[in-house]
């Protein structure tokens, strides 16, 4: 019955590859690699570096290996980048979708802070659609910051 819904032409043309990834805590992300279908864009609307996903490595060495890795098989990767409670390399995947590679680097009374402060950028965020300042701290010389 799906057969004669869809037409059998399309059942048999569209092969593709469908792979999960486990995320941890219960998630899974699903990626498909579509050979017979023109290729996948992005949203030309929102700039290249919002649209990626991320995943934490073990430590900062972790970070900095894989970076010497993907340079290496000839990827180009930004970074890394000191985001203040962790350092972050970019790079595209083969198929051009942007993946973020992180290490925390946070300490107790950092996390203890934000988790103070964050109802209240998101009260602020949601009244002005402006970047709150509660955590500039965050993006400050390790000097400058009191935490």
């Amino acid at each position: 019955m799906l057969r004669s819904l869809v037409g059998s032409e399309m059942c048999i043309r569209d092969r593709y590859m469908h792979i999960f990834l486990d995320a941890g805590q219960g998630n899974v992300l699903a990626f498909f690699e579509l050979p017979n279908s023109p290729a996948m864009d992005r949203d030309r609307a929102t700039p290249a570096w919002v649209q990626h996903i991320a995943f934490e490595l073990g430590s900062l060495e972790e970070l900095v290996g894989a970076k010497t890795r993907l340079e290496a098989a000839g990827l180009d990767v930004l970074g890394p980048v000191n985001h203040g409670i962790f350092q972050s390399i970019y790079f595209f995947d083969p198929n051009g979708h942007r993946l973020e590679l992180v290490a925390n680097t946070r300490s107790e009374a950092q996390m203890k802070e934000l988790h103070r402060v964050a109802p209240l950028m998101l009260e602020e965020w949601s009244r002005t659609k402006r970047a709150p300042r509660h955590a500039a701290w965050l993006h400050q010389s390790p000097s400058a910051s009191k935490l």
